[in-house]
């Protein structure tokens, strides 16, 4: 059987799975993922902005050098997310914590992800600290037809707040319509429980674009990824975004299908805090992707990206993931939290 050309570069990998009566079955499959890059500034200092320590006078020192070392980090973990089960890695990547379109450029320029071709959708949010939302993809797998930002309203009465966007991107995958909403949610500044109504009002917004879409087109095949600022379990991923673990409760209730509660239950997670692991990165998805299909994509399974050399070897944070500045003390690590992607594959 031909591939699409679109997606001729993507493996033919040979599975065995239960649901296909263990039986081997030629599938194409292809990684979908997110990362949040952990403060990409670049180190010119924005007046709009409040990015001060990120330049070479400020607090943190941030230079040409350390800038640059960044980049090559950052652009190693993403070389590598995805490669065991098809060499060209991810083919869609929502990323966070990102200045401006410069750094997500300078970031795919890097000699380990320039001969994948990524290209760039991304918008500038109103968020105080102006960190964004974004997302880096492959054109030969994922063709972007329209893209969005939608804004998340956390004023209370005359005081206005601003966070980030969501961002919204549709496009053909390999020929098959496909939605994808990059987010990051309020953090939990103030407290988990006080500042709770925030990510909430993310989850909804995010909700009701996704029932948007079903209503217009049944059936829509829709991914969410981001840093939530809340595990699987939380209220706002649970109750108002309405994801679950059990595939059996996706259709009765219209509710997504999110496997990273199983992956947080056995006490794994993308990020840590006072000896504690969070899973607060995470890429949720429409029945339509969550259950097997005879002719389009479909989930196969979902994992962090938690190799060793992204995990702090020594010291006070010794086991977690291994950043770039513990304070203003510079590591030349990665980033604060651990990518997660899923696989997705296509019978052929």
């Amino acid at each position: 059987m031909k591939l699409n050309p679109l997606f001729s570069a993507l493996i033919l990998f040979i599975v065995g799975m239960h649901s296909l009566n263990a039986q081997k079955q030629e599938v194409k499959v292809a990684a979908i993922g997110f990362y949040n890059l952990e403060n990409l500034f670049d180190t010119e200092d924005d007046p709009d902005i409040k990015d001060e320590e990120f330049t070479p006078d400020g607090s943190k020192a941030w230079t040409e050098d350390k800038y640059s070392e960044k980049l090559t980090n950052m652009a190693y973990v993403i070389s590598q997310m995805g490669t065991d089960l098809t060499p060209n890695g991810v083919s869609i990547l929502g990323v966070s914590e990102i200045e401006n379109r410069k750094v997500v450029e300078d970031l795919i320029k890097e000699p380990l992800l320039a001969k994948r071709g990524y290209e760039i959708v991304h918008y500038d949010s109103p968020d105080f600290r102006g960190i964004d939302v974004g997302l880096i993809y492959n054109p030969k797998h994922y063709e972007v037809t329209k893209s969005t930002p939608i804004a998340v309203d956390i004023s209370v009465g005359d005081l206005k707040r601003t966070t980030r966007d969501i961002l919204h991107v549709e496009g053909l995958f390999d020929g098959e319509p496909l939605h994808i909403l990059v987010n990051h949610w309020p953090s939990r500044r103030g407290g988990e429980k006080k500042s709770a109504w925030k990510r909430n009002k993310a989850a909804k917004m995010c909700r009701a674009v996704i029932d948007s879409l079903e209503l217009a087109s049944p059936g829509a095949k829709v991914i969410v990824m981001g840093d939530l600022n809340d595990d699987p379990t939380s209220e706002s991923v649970r109750s108002h975004l309405k994801a679950v673990s059990n595939k059996k409760d996706l259709r009765k209730n219209r509710f997504l299908f999110n496997p990273y509660e199983d992956i947080y239950r056995r006490g794994l997670g993308s990020n840590a805090y006072r000896d504690a692991w969070s899973l607060f990165d995470q890429v949720i998805m429409t029945e339509s992707l969550a259950k097997e299909s005879d002719t389009g994509y479909y989930f196969h399974k979902g994992q962090v990206f938690n190799k060793k050399f992204l995990i702090q070897r020594s010291g006070q944070y010794k086991g977690y993931p291994m950043r770039t500045f513990s304070f203003d003390k510079y590591q030349g690590g990665y980033s604060d939290h651990f990518p997660s992607f899923i696989y997705l594959i296509k019978k052929v």
